[in-house]
């Protein structure tokens, strides 16, 4: 199974960079059949690299996530935006189906963040909830098949 780890947010504005910090942690502890990337937003582009893999996990701080983190099975969804400056998971996984006539198993996973000032560190609660989250991951690609999206 070739699984796909996409981390997105901006690390220049404290904890919206979630997304990249688990990617970097995942990169960190290699893992047969996975692979990472990483961006500021979600793009056009990505459909093409989303249609490569079995499963993806994208994954994204969150203002509005349960604390210390999400985890939420999403599925191809068009949507409308007056730009294609930022676009969201469910869209790109749209985009894959329509372009590639591809449908990887997907799911967000939604750290939530607490502060979102330019050029400062990244919050301490924002820390804890990404080592949760990192830990929950490896968990979940050891066996990912198995996982039971109603237990999160």
């Amino acid at each position: 199974m070739k699984i796909l780890i996409y981390g997105y947010g901006n690390p220049g504005r404290q904890d919206d960079g979630l997304g990249d910090a688990v990617v970097q942690l995942i990169e960190q502890t290699p893992i047969p059949g996975v692979t990472t990337d990483s961006n500021y937003q979600l793009n056009i582009e990505d459909a093409a690299l989303v249609a490569e893999h079995d499963l993806v996990v994208f994954a994204d701080a969150s203002v509005n996530a349960a604390e210390p983190f999400e985890f939420t099975r999403i599925h191809p969804a068009s949507e409308i935006a007056f730009t294609t400056h930022a676009m969201s998971a469910p869209s790109v996984l749209a985009l894959c189906e329509e372009l590639y006539q591809k449908k990887p198993t997907a799911y967000l996973l939604a750290i939530r963040g607490y502060e979102w000032n330019q050029e400062q560190p990244m919050s301490e609660p924002a820390k804890n909830n990404l080592k949760k989250a990192y830990t929950f991951l490896l968990d979940f690609l050891k066996n990912p098949s198995g996982y039971d999206c109603h237990k999160t």
